[in-house]
């Protein structure tokens, strides 16, 4: 029995000089190693390590890529005209020695240095630009402008390398935004106006030559009309003729049927005559005589 409290006791000795010597840094991790406080190794490797208990210390950092989200900030553009701007940045570690004798291995205080840093870069690059450049027209050429500045200070001031800078909005300040807004509502009432007086424009020429081509096709019609009616009462006429010549006073028999039949159309019509009117002279006389 007191053999076996003696391994017990032997056991955990063992274990608490190993978690006292030994330490592992994991992949997602940078690691620095101060002697009684000060720095005697960097840039730790990910894997198993051994340090000197009580007299050594390790601080363990994130290595991956991290966000610093800077408040909303009042910028000027090369116009004097004021714009809420926010803003975010993708950084790591670099350099873990110099990240810790500029920070003391403190994430909050690399966070509010790097947005000091990002807000002072993005003041620098709006107060030379107007509005449109920032908005659209060089917003990505002063992105990564602003990235390559702040790498070339940050690095070596705060042991991280910069990976992007984005702006996420840009806000007009409310004192002048409903100005803003009535301006390019005004203009774009304005566009629509144009639009619009140039399709009652073309809306004109279209039914100008809509009613030009009606007026074509209408006279095309009535002279194709009036041609083939004259090529009828051209025939009309010869079958007449020719029936006259075949039978002169059958020809007058019927020609004065047709002259009954339109004379007395409807029941109203009448018809004063003198009774011995030639008119009326087949219904006097089969033949026609007098």
């Amino acid at each position: 029995m007191n053999k076996s409290y003696i391994a017990i006791i032997a056991l955990l000795v063992v274990a608490l000089a190993a978690s006292m010597t030994l330490y592992r840094v994991n992949e997602k991790q940078k690691a620095v190693k101060l002697r009684f406080g000060a720095l005697v190794q960097d840039n730790i490797q990910p894997g198993l390590h051994f340090k000197i208990p009580l007299a050594e210390e390790v601080r363990k950092f994130d290595a991956r890529v991290l966000t610093v989200d800077a408040p909303p900030e009042s910028f000027y553009t090369v116009q004097k005209k004021r714009l809420i701007v926010d803003s975010f940045a993708k950084f790591r570690v670099a350099d873990v020695g110099s990240y810790y004798r500029a920070t003391g291995g403190d994430e909050f205080t690399a966070r509010n240095r790097l947005a000091a840093r990002v807000n002072d870069g993005l003041r620098n690059e709006f107060g030379t630009r107007t509005l449109n450049e920032v908005v659209s027209g060089e917003r990505d050429l002063l992105m990564e402008k602003l990235t390559a500045e702040l790498n070339t200070t940050v690095r070596e001031s705060l042991g991280i390398e910069v990976l992007d800078v984005r702006v996420k909005r840009i806000d007009l300040p409310e004192e002048i935004s409903d100005d803003v807004y009535r301006r390019m509502r005004a203009e774009r009432e304005k566009l629509a106006r144009e639009f619009r007086s140039q399709g009652e424009e073309e809306a004109t020429k279209i039914r100008a030559d809509a009613d030009r081509q009606k007026v074509l096709l209408e006279a095309e019609a009535y002279r194709e009309s009036e041609k083939i009616r004259g090529q009828g009462d051209a025939e009309a006429t010869a079958i007449y003729a020719n029936a006259y010549n075949k039978d002169a006073e059958f020809f007058k028999f019927v020609r004065s049927l047709e002259a009954y039949k339109q004379s007395f159309a409807t029941p109203d019509d009448l018809l004063v005559l003198q009774p011995d009117s030639d008119f009326f002279r087949y219904l006097k006389d089969v033949e026609g005589g007098d």
